[in-house]
Parts: structure tokens; C-alpha cells; sequence
């Protein structure tokens, strides 16, 4: 009975996926491109401002400087980076990061629609129908059954007995 079963799991343990994982070796066909530092210059004051300017050599840019000016300590924090995008465009983006969040600029960046924008037909009806509803209300006049199909509770209503 006992080699019956080291039988059926040696056969289970034969049966089972066999997985092996090779790393990639160092000979292959992806080049690494060695992309030196040309500044990298970092200046930290004891009162907690600093200056940081890194340029490399593909063209990876960044100016930004901070000021503890925030509320329990926070940095408030500006500057700039540019890098050029795979298809050739020059990309700058400017930046504030203050106690109203992250802020950036470009041209790049996509911009919310102008506001206000056009106000639909029907929404201008549905104001103005509000409007006279209230006015209505206003004068006393105002029955909803006309509008809506039904009337609310009057006065008099009782919850039967």
C-alpha cells in the first residue's frame, strides 16, 4: 500500500509544470547608454531654503528652489524642468508646489475649456421656470397639480383612522 502511494506522488510530482527562469544575460541586444551628469549643483541652508540645478547630458533640465514659508514647517517650493520628447518637441514645465497643491504650466499640458462656457437651451428653460415658480410661491398663486400632475397635502388633509 505504501509504495502505491509514493508511486501516484512521485507521478503528481513529475506531472507538475516545470517552471525555470534564466536572467537575462549581460550580452544582450539592448545597448545601455551611459548618460553623463554635466551639473549638479545643490545648495542647502541651515534655515531649511535650497537651490538644486542637474543638467544631463541627453538634455534633462531642472532648476527649483524651496522656502520653509508653510504652515507646521512645509516648503514651499518653485522651478522649472525641460527634456525633449521622443518625437522631437521640446517640453518646459513650470512649477509652484504651495499650500495650494502643485501647480504646473506648459504648453504641453492640457487646459480645461474657457469658463463660462455656453449654457445649453435647456438649462437656461429650466432657470427661468425656476424663476417662476418661485415668483409664484412668492405671490401665493403657485399650484404644482398645474405643473407636475399632482398637488401636495392640503391644510385640511388627516392620516385615516
Amino acid at each position: 500500500m505504501k509504495l502505491v502511494i509514493l508511486a501516484a506522488v512521485a507521478t503528481v510530482a513529475l506531472a507538475a509544470p516545470q517552471y525555470s527562469y534564466s536572467a537575462p544575460s549581460r550580452d544582450s541586444s539592448e545597448e545601455r547608454v551611459h548618460v553623463p551628469i554635466l551639473k549638479d549643483e545643490r545648495v542647502h541652508e541651515d534655515d531649511g531654503t535650497y537651490n538644486v540645478d542637474v543638467e544631463t547630458g541627453n538634455g534633462i533640465v531642472l532648476a527649483q528652489s524651496g522656502v520653509p514659508a508653510g504652515p507646521e514647517g512645509s516648503v514651499v517650493k518653485s522651478g522649472q524642468y525641460s527634456y525633449t520628447a521622443p518625437d522631437g518637441t521640446p517640453i518646459v514645465v513650470k512649477f509652484v508646489a504651495d499650500e495650494n497643491g502643485y501647480q504646473a504650466q506648459s504648453d504641453v499640458l492640457p487646459v480645461a475649456p474657457a469658463f463660462p462656457h455656453p449654457i445649453p437651451d435647456f438649462v437656461l428653460e429650466q432657470i427661468a421656470k425656476a424663476a417662476r415658480e418661485d415668483e409664484a410661491r412668492a405671490r401665493g398663486d403657485f399650484d404644482s397639480s398645474e405643473e407636475y400632475g399632482y398637488a401636495p397635502p392640503s391644510s385640511s388633509y388627516r392620516a385615516p383612522q
